[in-house]
């Protein structure tokens, strides 16, 4: 079986890098495609008590097993279908993995850290990096992390000003260089995701 074209999405918290793989994933069909997002592979924390894991740092990319999703894509360029792991926001655990990757032409892998680990970023066959206003991705941060995960405005406000931001500028910022397409406006970038789309379905004999 040929090896999956790996299409990696990147950009920041709130960049709209969701948007963008679902948009890709409904634009190059009939092609059959996998999907693996980076945030599903958060470390578990069960082993801490509940009030010490809301205060770790999960924007460092040590909170994450890279690793693993390192060696999913192998498995799965080598025609082997995996189980990604499940991860709790709330209460920052691993649940038990509801829903295996199969090997298929495309593989859309989307996170924040995802261009820069250089084993991860080498595995990536088109890199793209969304690129939208800060003001944009806290907002949208906030409404998410408060209507999806009962956070506090205030407790987000304080992630995003003593970890979100620093480290962006720490890493999420500076790997926008490994980037092979720079994608403003994410999803509403419609130009852009026409592009995008009909680069992948030539790469895979469906132009």
């Amino acid at each position: 079986m040929k090896p999956p074209f790996v299409v990696g999405i990147a950009g920041g918290s709130g960049s709209g890098k969701s948007t963008v793989a679902q948009g890709i994933l409904r634009g190059i069909a009939p092609v059959r495609a996998g999907h693996l997002a980076h945030d599903r592979y958060y470390r578990d924390l069960s082993h801490l008590p509940a009030e010490e894991r809301g205060r770790q740092n999960f924007d460092h990319p040590d909170a994450l097993e890279t690793d693993l999703l390192v060696e999913h894509l192998d498995r799965l360029r080598s025609g082997l279908t995996v189980l990604p792991p499940r991860y709790d926001f709330t209460s920052h655990c691993r649940l038990d993995g509801d829903q295996s990757v199969e090997p298929a032409p495309v593989l859309v892998v989307e996170g924040v850290l995802i261009l820069a680990d250089p084993e991860l970023r080498d595995r990536i066959d088109l890199r793209i990096f969304v690129d939208t206003d800060a003001d944009i991705r806290l907002a949208r941060r906030l409404r998410r992390d408060v209507n999806e995960r009962g956070r506090s405005t205030g407790a987000v406000l304080r992630q995003y000003e003593q970890t979100v931001r620093p480290m962006h500028l720490a890493f999420v910022e500076p790997s926008r260089r490994h980037a092979h397409v720079i994608l403003p406006e994410g999803g509403f970038n419609h130009a852009g995701m026409e592009m995008l789309v009909g680069s992948i379905r030539s790469r895979v004999g469906r132009g």
